[in-house]
């Protein structure tokens, strides 16, 4: 292009510009105290928005900050009283464990003494129950030996006053003849 043409182009364009910078101007006139109020209402309520906008993120923040601190504190809270819960748990389980050894370390001894008790008791039973046998053993041979002298003086006292058979039939027979009137009686008797 050349520099003709780009005169007689802006020549053209500016009765346009000319035409839009008067509609401006006659807008500006007609509505311009409205719209400069308009703009300024919109001014002061955006910058009213922004301040409440503001206030509300601080408040935000505030409460977001706030409510951090009491969650940790919380949080704080529930681990002091987990561990604390913790090493009263420990504290009782190993209680717990003492005990149960204790226990268990007198309930051995208990045993250990009753074992040793019954074992005495036993050996004691069996020795008397061994005294009380060599007792009735020895009273047994002793009863015998008694009754075994008592049959044999019987037996010999028996013996010596036993009527011989012999003897005894004689005299059956003599009473008998007696009795018959068959026995002579010899004159002396």
């Amino acid at each position: 292009m050349t520099a003709q043409s780009k005169e007689t182009k802006s020549t053209q364009e500016s009765p346009e510009l000319a035409s839009a910078g008067n509609v401006d101007q006659i807008r500006d006139i007609i509505f311009g105290s409205q719209m400069r109020d308009y703009e300024s209402r919109f001014q002061r309520l955006e910058e009213r928005l922004l301040s409440e906008l503001a206030t509300v993120r601080k408040e935000v923040n505030n409460r977001v900050e706030a409510l951090e601190t009491y969650m940790r504190g919380e949080v704080d809270a529930l681990n002091e009283r987990l561990i604390s819960e913790r090493d009263e748990r420990e504290t009782e389980t190993k209680n717990i464990e003492d005990e149960i050894k204790n226990l268990s370390k007198e309930l051995l001894r208990k045993i250990s003494q009753l074992d040793e008790s019954m074992a005495k008791h036993n050996r004691d039973l069996r020795q008397q129950l061994l005294d009380q046998s060599k007792n009735l053993s020895s009273d047994i041979d002793a009863t015998r030996e008694q009754l075994s002298a008592a049959l044999t003086r019987s037996s010999n006292e028996l013996r010596e006053s036993k009527t011989d058979r012999v003897a005894l039939a004689e005299l059956f027979s003599e009473v008998s003849l007696r009795l018959k009137d068959e026995f002579p009686i010899p004159a002396g008797k």
